[in-house]
């Protein structure tokens, strides 16, 4: 069966363009959540991450030949697609969204035995996710990709197609700035 995790992702691929159905239905349940997530924190609309997996797999069936191993995993190459279609959609819909409460929902985290607990960490957790989406997109992807994601230096480099040094530098202006925004959003009371 392809969709076995004996099965690699470029096993799966070669068989999902010979035309096996379920080695692409494996491949996507391999990644798709990956995607979705990114594209959820990057445009804070979780209908915009819907929309942008769904393309981001379609584009798989269609382009496969255009990946290629050599440059690195087929995930980097999954969320590079993603990244690109999530830019179009902020420069068409909404540039620096607030976030939908769908997308908030989704996210939020709750813990019914401290009531203050809850409504402080959510307020943490909105404040922060207002304050990714405030951050200019070169600094937005690299925050997702690398604290978020949880992808190495050269992994996003890769998705971004940009050095290592870039990234690291990128990184750190962005974190300096969510922490400018982190300590404005303490002071001022909503």
């Amino acid at each position: 069966m392809p969709d076995s995790p004996t099965y690699s992702d470029g096993d799966l691929l070669q068989l999902m363009q010979a035309g096996d159905e379920q080695a692409f239905t494996g491949l996507y349940g391999r990644h798709q959540s990956a995607v979705f997530r990114f594209a959820l924190q990057m445009s804070g609309s979780a209908e915009a991450a819907e929309e942008v997996t769904q393309e981001v797999f379609v584009v798989l069936m269609r382009e496969a030949k255009q990946y290629d191993p050599n440059r690195g995993p087929l995930n980097a190459y999954l969320i590079g697609v993603a990244r690109n279609l999530v830019l179009r959609w902020l420069n068409r819909e909404r540039p620096y969204a607030a976030g939908d409460p769908e997308a908030e929902r989704l996210e939020s985290v709750a813990d019914a035995q401290d009531i203050f607990g809850d409504l402080n960490r959510n307020q943490t957790i909105d404040a922060l996710r207002k304050a990714v989406l405030a951050l200019p997109a070169n600094y937005r992807e690299v925050v997702v990709l690398c604290d978020l994601q949880e992808m190495d230096y050269a992994e996003a480099a890769s998705v971004l197609g940009c050095a290592v040094g870039t990234i690291k530098s990128r990184l750190h202006r962005a974190r300096s700035l969510l922490l400018e925004k982190m300590r404005a959003a303490d002071r001022c009371p909503a």
